[in-house]
């Protein structure tokens, strides 16, 4: 049985994140995406163009706490540090996957080379929810480099699915995940249909990146658009009128209270007072100087 369409959302008008990422938020915990535990919230950055510069465009330092933060490059480079010491550049192809837990501060700026030559950034960062019993936990990283992530060829050419967590007919992601979870990106051929397999009970997104297709043989579905889907059913259909690239999000729920302030998602409102206590009084670590 297909997962019946909730609906299908367009993406508010960009906004700025930093002065390196125009945003488009296909969903927040606090609008339909309150449906979509155990994800919070997913920003699609791009594509635009950068001119280059001698100076460096992004996210200056800044704190989370409670929740995963998960950057997927297809264009364009990142550098990210963090209060771990963690840090690295994510190219086209990689996912940079980060546990705040407990807490931590971090940067996310253009990579030096991407910032002297410029060119074309295309981005997705998803936030992940923790479950109460893990939010506190140690803060985390996983680099996970392009050539890690197993892609499986579609039935009949009709395209490819790269796992980044879950697993896709036996084919398994390198992500570390708290609760079971699918993300897969996505590429369909045109004219080509695609029926994926999914899990009864688990919530279930497509976000269309780039493209036009049909789903479930009823709505249609286009660039920085959601297609959100009820928990019944094991399958969805998709359809691609042109070559499109899409990411599947799905997942268990987490059953819990979502309580979230800017940087911060945890579970009591006095979980988040704490939480911007910690931040001010330093206990969520420091940057050290760039090297």
């Amino acid at each position: 049985m297909l997962k019946p369409i909730q609906g299908v959302y367009s993406a508010p008008r960009p906004h700025w994140v930093g002065d390196g990422f125009p945003v488009r938020s296909l969903f927040s915990y606090g609008d339909h995406g309150a449906q979509l535990s155990p994800f919070l919230l997913l920003d699609y950055a791009g594509p635009a163009q950068f001119p280059p510069s001698d100076r460096p465009r992004g996210v200056g330092v800044h704190p989370h706490r409670g929740f995963e933060t998960v950057t997927i490059v297809y264009d364009g480079e990142v550098a990210h540090r963090d209060s771990t010491g963690a840090g690295g550049t994510i190219s086209p192809g990689d996912v940079q996957w980060m546990t705040a837990a407990s807490g931590i501060l971090h940067e996310e700026f253009h990579s030096p080379a991407f910032t002297q030559r410029g060119g074309q950034l295309e981005m997705v960062q998803l936030w992940v929810n923790l479950p109460a019993r893990s939010k506190m936990e140690a803060p985390g990283y996983q680099n996970i480099l392009d050539a890690q992530i197993p892609g499986v060829d579609l039935p009949e050419g009709a395209g490819r699915v790269r796992v980044i967590a879950g697993a896709y007919r036996g084919h398994a992601g390198p992500a570390r995940t708290h609760t079971p979870m699918d993300v897969w990106d996505v590429r369909l051929n045109q004219g080509k249909t695609a029926r994926l397999p999914l899990i009864k009970g688990h919530t279930a997104a497509l976000v269309v990146l780039a493209g036009t297709v049909l789903v479930n043989g009823e709505a249609v579905a286009r660039e920085a658009q959601l297609v959100q889907f009820q928990r019944d059913g094991d399958a969805l259909e998709i359809e691609a009128n042109t070559d499109a690239k899409l990411l599947f999000l799905g997942g268990e729920p987490i059953e819990e209270p979502v309580v979230g302030h800017g940087p911060f998602v945890m579970n009591t409102r006095e979980e988040i007072v704490q939480a911007f206590h910690d931040f001010q009084s330093g206990r969520f670590g420091r940057l050290a100087a760039p090297a």
